[in-house]
């Protein structure tokens, strides 16, 4: 059973930063690895993801430069590095499986993924 889990989230203030942490288990192969966010009446929102073989890794336009993915293969994990977070960051965000064969380059659609974690709240005060 694929199980997808976050962690890491909290309260920062503007400026600060915050490091997000997403467990998986149960698949052998990954296409890609996503983040997403969702604020209060919003659409979720694709903030980056990383191709699990190549570690080639993609971001949406505004956290380019302050948000970083990573990932440890052998621990299953996918990280993400936020910097400089800003008011407008705050929201639930969400780690999400793409455990299809192949490559895709829509990496920002949510429709992408199969599996999804519970989501894990970042709240960053002015």
């Amino acid at each position: 059973q694929v199980q997808v889990a976050e962690s890491g989230g909290g309260s920062v203030q503007a400026g600060g930063s915050l490091r997000l942490s997403c467990a998986a288990s149960g698949y052998t192969y990954s296409q890609k690895m996503g983040w997403f966010r969702q604020a209060p009446g919003k659409e979720r929102e694709g903030v980056a993801a990383i191709y699990s073989e190549s570690g080639y890794s993609v971001y949406a336009d505004s956290v380019k430069g302050r948000f970083t993915i990573s990932q440890d293969n052998a621990k299953n994990t996918v990280y993400l590095q936020m910097d400089s977070l800003k008011p407008e960051d705050t929201a639930i965000y969400y780690c999400a499986a793409d455990l299809r064969t192949g490559i895709s380059g829509y990496w920002y659609r949510a429709l992408e993924y199969q599996h999804w974690g519970q989501g894990t709240q970042v709240t960053v005060s002015s």
